[in-house]
Order: C-alpha cells, then sequence, then structure tokens
C-alpha cells in the first residue's frame, strides 16, 4: 500500500490523503481513491485538482497513470475537464450517505429540549469579534520566544495582567509572581493535591488531607479528590454559610465564600474573619473557589477572602463562566511558600494552558473588553434571573426561590418528598436540571431539603421563554 500527502490547490487548499491500495494496478488504485474522495465529501463539488505532473510526481507514478485516472473519472461524471480551467469534481457528485453504517433506529431524543443545568454560561453570547480582535493583536505583538516550550507559571503578559485586575475587581492581593496559570478549577486541584498531574506522576501532592469541604458542593470535585487520596470533611451549612466553627484538625478548607455551591449566599463577614483566624492558628490554608464572584446582582461584588491574609488563602478563578469553558484558562493566587511547589508539580514546561490563548487573554482584559463583556452579561443574566422570578409568581407562587442575588443559577425549595419525582418529570418534558440532593456529601448531617437547582444562563435568547413554561409545568402544585 501507498500512502500519499497530495496537496488539492485552489478550493480547499489544503493536503488530501490518499491511499493506493486494493487489487489492481496504480491506476485501478489511484481511480478507486479519487472516487471514494469525492464520495465521502473530502473532495468537494468544484475543487480543483492537481495537474497530472503535480499529482504524478507527489505519488511517485507515470503521469499517463494520472492522466488516464482522470480521463476515467471524467467518462464516469465524477470529475469535469475544461481547457484553461483544469480538472474539477463535477458539481453534481454529491457524497452518499452510508445507508449501511445508519442505526435503524435512532434514540427517540438526542438530547434535551430545555437545558436548564447549572453552570453553563450563554454559549452564543461569546464576544467572537472581540476575541479575534485580541487574539490578532496579541500574535502580532507576541515575542518570538513565545511560540517556544511554555513557562509552566504562565505568560507574564497575563500574570501582570491579572494582578492588576483581580485587585481592581475583586480585592485580590497579589503580584505576577504569585499567579500560576492554570486550565480551570479542575487543574488547579490536581495540581496542589498531586494525582493525575501530567509531568509528576505519583507525587505526594502540595497540600495534604483532611481537607474541609461545604456540605453543598460539586461531586466532581469530591470525586477527583478522593482520586487523589484525600479524605473530605464535609461542614455544615445554614443562611449563612459553611459553619467554620466545626473545623478541626483538617490541614485546609475548601470554600466557596461570594457564593456558596449551589444553596447560594455569600459566607458571613464574622465567619470569613473566623476561618482566617483558624488557618492562622492551625497552620492551615483556605482554598477559595471564586467560580462566579463577577456576577453580583443586588448590591457591588463581595470581595474576595484572599485580600483578608494573602499568606493564608489559595484564591483560584477562571473564565469558564464568565467568557466560555472551552477556553481552559484559569489561574492560582498563591502565599509565597507554595509557589515553586506548584511550579515544580506542573513541570519544566507549559503543558496545558495555550500560549496564543492566554496572550489573547491579556489583550483582551487589557483593552477593557472584558469589563465590557461582563458588565453587559451581568444585565443579561440579572434579565434572565427577573423573568424566571415571573414566571414563578404567575405560575407556581408556592414555590420559594433561593440563591438569586449572584451566579448563573437559583436553587427552587420544593416540598418535602417531591424533589425525585420532579426530577423525573422534567426528563420527560425534556427539561435539563439537576436535583438538590446531587450536591450533598455523602456524610454531610445538613440536610438542605427538597430543591431543584436551575441554571438561566445556557438557554438561547429565543427559547428561554418556552423553557420557563416549560419548568413550570413540571413543578408539583402547592
Amino acid at each position: 500500500m501507498t500512502e500519499s500527502w497530495v496537496n488539492s490547490a485552489e478550493r480547499i487548499g489544503a493536503d488530501l490523503h490518499l491511499e493506493l491500495s486494493g487489487p489492481g494496478g496504480r491506476r485501478a488504485a489511484l481511480t478507486r481513491a479519487l472516487r471514494e474522495a469525492v464520495r465521502d465529501g473530502r473532495l468537494a463539488p468544484g475543487t480543483r485538482l492537481p495537474p497530472y505532473r503535480s499529482l504524478a510526481a507527489d505519488l511517485g507514478v507515470a503521469r499517463n497513470t494520472v492522466a488516464d485516472a482522470y480521463a476515467e473519472l471524467v467518462a464516469e461524471g465524477w470529475l469535469t475537464a475544461r481547457q484553461g480551467s483544469g480538472t474539477r469534481v463535477a458539481e453534481r457528485a454529491e457524497p452518499l450517505r452510508d445507508t449501511v453504517r445508519t442505526p435503524v433506529e435512532a434514540p427517540s431524543r438526542a438530547g434535551p429540549v430545555h437545558d436548564l443545568r447549572q453552570g453553563a454560561p450563554d454559549a452564543s453570547a461569546f464576544p467572537r469579534a472581540a476575541w479575534a480582535a485580541s487574539y490578532r493583536r496579541a500574535l502580532q505583538a507576541a515575542p518570538n520566544e513565545a511560540f517556544g516550550p511554555g513557562d509552566p507559571a504562565g505568560r507574564r503578559e497575563l500574570r501582570e495582567t491579572l494582578a492588576e485586575y483581580l485587585a481592581r475587581a475583586r480585592g485580590v492581593r497579589t503580584e505576577p509572581d504569585r499567579i500560576v496559570i492554570c486550565s480551570g478549577f479542575a487543574h488547579a486541584l490536581r495540581l496542589l493535591f498531586g494525582r493525575g498531574v501530567q509531568d509528576a506522576p505519583g507525587a505526594g501532592g502540595v497540600l495534604r488531607g483532611p481537607l474541609g469541604v461545604e456540605a453543598y458542593g460539586l461531586g466532581f470535585h469530591r470525586e477527583l479528590l478522593a482520586a487523589a487520596g484525600v479524605r473530605t470533611v464535609p461542614l455544615p451549612l445554614d443562611e449563612h454559610g459553611a459553619r467554620v466553627d466545626a473545623l478541626g484538625r483538617e490541614r485546609a478548607v475548601l470554600l466557596t465564600p461570594a457564593h456558596q455551591f449551589p444553596t447560594g449566599g455569600p459566607l458571613h463577614p464574622e465567619r470569613r474573619a473566623a476561618v482566617i483566624g483558624w488557618a492562622r492558628a492551625r497552620g492551615a490554608v483556605v482554598l477559595e473557589d471564586d467560580y462566579d464572584g463577577e456576577f453580583r446582582y443586588d448590591r457591588r461584588p463581595v470581595g474576595a477572602l484572599q485580600g483578608l491574609d494573602p499568606e493564608r488563602v489559595i484564591h483560584i478563578g477562571s473564565v469558564s463562566k464568565s467568557l466560555s469553558p472551552a477556553l481552559r484558562l484559569g489561574w492560582m493566587v498563591l502565599p509565597r511558600r507554595y509557589v515553586e511547589a506548584v511550579l515544580a508539580a506542573k513541570g519544566e514546561r507549559e503543558g496545558w494552558a495555550s500560549v496564543p490563548d492566554q496572550l489573547a487573554l491579556a489583550d483582551f482584559v487589557a483593552c477593557g473588553s472584558y469589563d465590557r463583556h461582563v458588565r453587559r452579561m451581568r444585565q443579561r443574566y440579572r434579565r434572565r434571573r427577573d423573568r424566571l422570578l415571573a414566571a414563578l409568581a404567575a405560575q407556581a407562587p408556592h414555590i420559594e426561590v433561593a440563591g438569586i442575588a449572584a451566579g448563573l443559577h437559583a436553587v427552587l425549595r420544593l416540598p418535602p418528598g417531591t424533589e425525585r419525582s420532579t426530577v423525573r418529570a422534567a426528563v420527560w418534558r425534556g427539561v435539563a436540571l439537576d436535583g438538590l440532593a446531587a450536591f450533598r456529601h455523602p456524610r454531610s448531617s445538613t440536610d438542605a431539603g427538597d430543591g431543584l437547582v436551575v441554571g438561566y444562563a445556557a438557554p438561547a435568547e429565543h427559547a428561554y421563554g418556552a423553557a420557563l413554561e416549560a419548568l413550570c409545568g413540571v413543578l408539583p402544585p402547592g
């Protein structure tokens, strides 16, 4: 078998992979390979094929072999040949559907009709034009060394920009040398606790358990920590946030102090001071998950806990809620004593966060596009939240709503014993959402009751009204 990458010139301007294999000689194999490329759509109608001489040289065959193959396909109607225009794929040569491999029965529903799951921003609102402009500027201004092996700390341009932005917008006290770029919160946990780090297999981690966690939180994070051998200790929750007075011999605690996930509400100021006092007394550290700190609607944003003691708090943030989870960009603001250990865990080269994306984000923040985008999305999400509240007031006034002062989701309190049946009814109606019980720590003594965690950011604007109608239709009666 002979394989070659052939430049198909004008229309596609990229290499085409042809496999010259099967029975017969080179001409038969080439004819078969070209016919298959047209049939499966790799050569689109109108694509100009390489001249005989060029293709023959690329494949290592005689010119006559290519000429004969082209002539045969012209005769069959797969190609056309005109003087001065060269040989092209015929306009009527449509890719054929593979009926043999198509399942006899398609699934009844490819996915939810209405996506009201928490955590997802409005993907249609990604600022494509502004991001593309920042990307172009960043690439044009980037020094040559930016395209070599990356610094595991992250690009200096981004760390300097983040230090200024986080101080201004979140009250974080830091400098660029204490910021380490990562690909998101989960990556930060892997770096801190050591299991699954790319360049440090089997490493013991920068931090060790036991780790205090809030009684309700993301199960994915608990699973990641468990896989790293970290025991998590659930802290009770009430209307003022995590009961940090329950902390004892833990070496660290993970909190969502600006907006408890998923129940909502900031950590009470007295408890913020108390957890810093505990960390100082124990020589421990607080992990601050600032997952949606920019989106606060009823008053000014709650500042970062890190500002109270930069040497006792690891502040972790990302652009997954503010821009898009597809960018895979986040950051850790570290106490000085952890910087070298985190960089050692990350490895000698940047293996996670794209350097061009880092440069683009630095420009995006520095030129003001990030602030403008966040302000615009804050207004949009607040309108979404208000529409949710209005729909519930009109159609389900007996349902209490909590956690609405910030973020991208709300908690709907349900009558006791109705959560599971309501989630099942939502599935039947094509509404994707989460029950509150799904976020409860398996060893927690806190029971927040029955409820739904409803995300209001993800649906497209034109579909949001129908999503709210479907949601109200599955809620239990009063």
